[in-house]
């Protein structure tokens, strides 16, 4: 397939408050995948004993799986295809457990079409509790002329 074909939103189809979202049940197996894809083997997240004599009281996922999940929405679905990531600002406030669902939105809060940028506003959300949330640059193509 062309670029043009697997491309996503060009800059001139987006508009303020435009948002998508993309959910994931983490699981043991996403944990392990992780440690291994990042070098982050912090027993933290790998080690049953060692978490539970830590302030969480038991294993956790990495922070910057859940945040992958943003990067996700980003690739696949708003912008989509095509877009770069320019800049994240991320905020960690709350734990994700082996078994919890996160959903992962971005909503659309500026966009600077003479610089091709768009910022977002990001959360990650375990049922009623923001565990992540920050804000995206991304740049967005324009349509060929």
């Amino acid at each position: 397939m062309t670029y043009q074909a697997l491309h996503g939103h060009y800059l001139e189809d987006l508009q303020i408050g435009m948002s998508e979202s993309y959910s994931k049940t983490v699981s043991e197996a996403d944990i392990v995948a992780f440690a291994n894809v990042s070098g982050d083997t912090n027993p933290v997240h790998m080690d049953e004993a060692f978490a539970a004599a830590s302030p969480f009281k038991g294993r956790i996922a990495h922070g910057m799986l859940g945040a992958s999940l943003l990067s996700t929405v980003f690739g696949t679905r708003l912008p989509g295809p095509g877009c770069i990531y320019v800049s994240q600002d991320l905020r960690f406030k709350a734990p994700v457990r082996i078994g919890d669902t996160v959903v992962a939105a971005v909503t659309i809060t500026e966009i600077d079409t003479a610089k091709r940028r768009v910022k977002f506003a990001c959360e990650c959300r375990v049922g009623d509790t923001v565990v992540i949330d920050g804000e995206a640059i991304l740049m967005v193509s324009r349509k060929a002329k």
